[in-house]
């Protein structure tokens, strides 16, 4: 269970790599379509943290019970 919530932060993570991309390359083409790919990254950073932190509190919970 654990890897597996590993590789969404993972996921997460390389959406948001993706979606700069997507930003330096559509910013003097097409403004508004940049802005959804700031969006996209912004949400995809919070979710690889958000994720990152559950994963932890979840290890942490799963060793306490051991």
């Amino acid at each position: 269970m654990i890897k597996i919530l590993r590789y969404t932060e993972y996921i997460y993570l390389a959406v948001a790599v993706i979606s700069v991309y997507e930003i330096y390359a559509e910013w003097n083409l097409d403004r508004n379509r940049a802005y959804l790919f700031v969006f996209f990254a912004v949400v995809s950073i919070g979710m690889f943290i958000f994720k990152k932190s559950y994963r932890k509190r979840f290890e942490e919970r799963q060793n306490k019970n051991k």
